[in-house]
């Protein structure tokens, strides 16, 4: 399950891990116009962690979840 919000400077995902047992913490990710966060609460530690990413390392992201193991750069696409 997930929700979408769109907040005054952000759009705010949260993702659910629903199942039997329950698996993981939920995960938030704001999307800023200039980076991405994404957060977890760890019991562990009792703290939320945080990672920031450009936007370049979300496009790399994105692209590699449908491509086979291997090394790749993204080229920009060409101007029109």
């Amino acid at each position: 399950m997930f929700t979408i919000e769109h907040d005054f400077d952000a759009t705010v995902i949260t993702l659910v891990d629903e199942g039997e047992p329950h698996l993981q913490e939920d995960v938030t990710v704001q999307a800023f116009e200039d980076c991405v966060t994404i957060e977890q609460y760890d019991e562990r530690t009792d703290e939320v962690m945080k990672i920031t990413l450009s936007m370049a390392q979300v496009r790399d992201m994105a692209a590699a979840l449908n491509l086979p193991e291997g090394v790749y750069r993204l080229r920009p696409a060409p101007k029109k």
